[in-house]
């Protein structure tokens, strides 16, 4: 098969393109032919040795955890899936490649309704909105919630779960390009970050969404009494330190989590992404045309992605 991989830790040209072997497929994992691959700020941080990856049996690193594509072969114990269903996962390794060994439990099935870009483009940054919006965030309508970071996959999502759901969704921006996709998307007000909106605006929210790290002091500022701050990645940066102090002085709170200790067996993944499903199949929820690469052409993507030039996902394929 075909791979993206990588033999060493680094910048984006320590990526190569190749051929690999095939996976092995165990008892109770099925083999899945991929249409698209996401990529996310994860596989960044894996292919800089600074997260967590798993490793082969021998080098060379497969880098990517999620995507879709068709099931073409099954192991002999599984009884979740057949030959012929289209499929998406979201926490399994060596995803940059034209096959994906996947654990059954860990392959969902997905509704022939939908498109597969869409499809690509919602499985982890929607599963991981939605996770941010009903187990951490719990927002109750006509609530105000700010998010930080709302032009990028997660945010464009959590956004517009937020409107759905009938809470007054607020952000901040780089660009005015990405200023108008996140008012095009129902937010009630986006400041771009040039603009000496903050001032205005400090004490106003109940939940502030922060996926970016070092916004997360500002962020604290934003808060009403009693607020909860949700803190759910770094793509600016590590977080500066807390004063505890300050926060107990004032009744806000700190909220994090992990979407896989949430994502805990098929049942689990399966409603989840059931009522992830449902805010597109209602139009509730739409995203932004991807960009895509070619697999061959991954150290593009990871380029663009570290940029942060680009609007929405960017997805790679075989």
């Amino acid at each position: 098969m075909k791979a993206l991989y990588f033999d060493r830790f680094g910048g984006p040209e320590v990526l190569q393109y190749g051929t690999l072997p095939d996976p092995s497929l165990s008892d109770n994992d099925v083999l899945v032919k991929m249409s698209y691959i996401g990529l996310n700020f994860a596989d960044i941080y894996r292919r800089k040795g600074t997260y967590h990856i798993e490793k082969r049996v021998s080098s060379p690193y497969i880098d990517g955890y999620e995507g879709l594509g068709m099931v073409i072969a099954v192991g002999k114990k599984v009884t979740k899936h057949q030959l012929g269903e289209k499929v998406f996962f979201v926490d399994v390794p060596f995803a940059n490649a034209e096959l994906v060994a996947v654990p059954e439990d860990h392959a969902i099935e997905v509704p022939n309704d939908l498109d597969n870009k869409v499809i690509a483009c919602a499985g982890l940054q929607g599963l991981t909105a939605d996770f941010l919006a009903h187990d951490l965030g719990r927002n109750r309508p006509g609530q105000n919630v700010f998010i930080h970071g709302i032009s990028g996959g997660v945010g464009q999502i959590l956004s517009q779960m937020l409107t759905a759901d009938g809470i007054n969704v607020y952000g901040v921006t780089s660009t005015k390009a990405k200023q108008k996709v996140a008012l095009d998307q129902g937010a009630k007000a986006i400041f771009l970050r040039t603009d000496p909106w903050l001032q205005n605006w400090l004490e106003r929210f109940d939940t502030v969404y922060d996926g970016v790290g070092i916004t997360l002091e500002q962020n604290i500022e934003l808060l009403k009494h009693r607020g909860n701050l949700v803190f759910f990645g770094m793509a600016g940066g590590n977080p500066p330190r807390v004063d505890l102090v300050t926060l107990l002085s004032q009744s806000k709170s700190i909220l994090t989590g992990d979407l896989w200790d949430y994502l805990t067996d098929y049942w689990e993944r399966i409603a989840r992404s059931k009522r992830l499903f449902n805010y597109f199949t209602d139009e509730k929820i739409k995203v932004s045309e991807p960009t895509v690469f070619p697999l061959k052409d991954g150290i593009l993507a990871h380029k663009l992605l570290e940029s942060g030039n680009n609007v929405g996902k960017i997805l790679l394929k075989p």
